[in-house]
């Protein structure tokens, strides 16, 4: 009842939703970096959305299943493969025992996830799976996965009768993930509490400039490159709250993005903050990439949330039923 790291990835760790009710003591967030994503994997195999998943970046893991189950992958493309033979993004997939699972390349995207039926079997650390890599707790033994590491699955599943001659079966659903047929591919924004402290000429090269993801760019944050920002007279800010999705103006003009692991307080302005209906959008990016901004009011903010929610509700319900009679048949 468990699958084994034959090779391990360059950064592999088991991630839920978040820890949430814990920044006053200095404990951030974490989780997941692209929440739409590990939920919608989690719809597919029958999971509930908060079920902790392996999140990759590649090149990913190679993992051995030791127990049949019910699979799904998706977020970035990072081709994966089950003995040699390549299964497609955002399909439940049953997976026989002794199977291997790989990623062979980069087609798109930075995160990739994996969820199993049922879930994984690990410590829970102020009520989360998720590895927080600097605390050292969470997930397994609070680090990234390493080769020979056994990760224990919650659910044996006894899949056998589905088998004939192969290796696996790729369920003939698939989830849409696109929520938002409006989407032109800008993050959109609303002010932060120090958006005023930029020059009117440094908001308007903001919105209408791009910015690439620097190499320097991780977990705890996306560093922009772009044209230089400016206040009149930098202030001194005293250290405030911050969350997922802040950006603060750096010392040199350049800005970075506050991401799932970020720091639970920051000196920096905060200049703007990224919707959270974007969030997982400006995840998927990876350095090198660019990015443009947008400035949304709230109004417009919370329709896309809602809108986005709606989206996985109808998900959520339709994997469900499906997933539940193909079983009985």
């Amino acid at each position: 009842m468990s699958l084994t790291v034959i090779k391990p990835g360059i950064l592999d760790t088991l991630q839920d939703g978040g820890r949430f009710g814990y920044q006053y003591l200095g404990v951030n967030r974490g989780g997941v970096m692209d929440l739409f994503s590990a939920q919608v994997v989690n719809m597919l195999v029958g999971n509930e959305t908060n079920e902790a998943v392996i999140e990759m970046h590649f090149p990913a893991a190679a993992y051995l299943f030791q127990q049949e189950t019910i699979i799904a992958v998706g977020g970035a493309d990072f081709v994966p493969c089950i003995n040699g033979e390549e299964i497609p993004l955002w399909h439940p997939v049953i997976i026989s025992r002794n199977s291997i699972l790989q990623f062979q390349n980069i087609k798109r995207g930075a995160q990739c996830y994996l969820a199993v039926r049922g879930g994984f079997d690990a410590p829970r650390w102020l009520d989360s799976y998720s590895t927080n890599l600097k605390a050292v707790a969470g997930g397994i033994q609070g680090r990234a996965l390493q080769k020979d590491d056994i990760v224990k699955l919650k659910k044996p599943e006894c899949c056998s009768q589905f088998f004939s001659e192969r290796e696996f079966v790729v369920l003939p659903w698939h989830a849409d993930v696109k929520w938002n047929e409006l989407a032109t591919g800008k993050i959109a924004i609303v002010e932060g509490h120090e958006w005023n402290w930029l020059k009117n000429a440094s908001k308007s090269d903001f919105l209408n400039a791009s910015f690439a993801i620097t190499t320097s760019s991780d977990r705890m944050g996306y560093r922009l490159s772009g044209p230089p920002l400016y206040s009149p007279d930098k202030p001194e800010l005293i250290s405030s709250a911050v969350s997922f999705g802040t950006i603060q103006l750096l010392p040199d003009g350049q800005m970075i993005v506050l991401m799932a692991d970020h720091q639970t307080a920051g000196g920096y302005p905060r200049i703007a903050h990224v919707i959270t209906a974007h969030l997982s959008q400006l995840a998927q990016l990876r350095p090198g990439e660019k990015v443009q901004f947008y400035l949304a009011d709230l109004a417009l903010a919370e329709n896309l949330y809602c809108r986005q929610q709606q989206h996985l509700l109808q998900l959520k319900n339709a994997c469900k039923f499906r997933l539940e009679e193909f079983l009985k048949s």
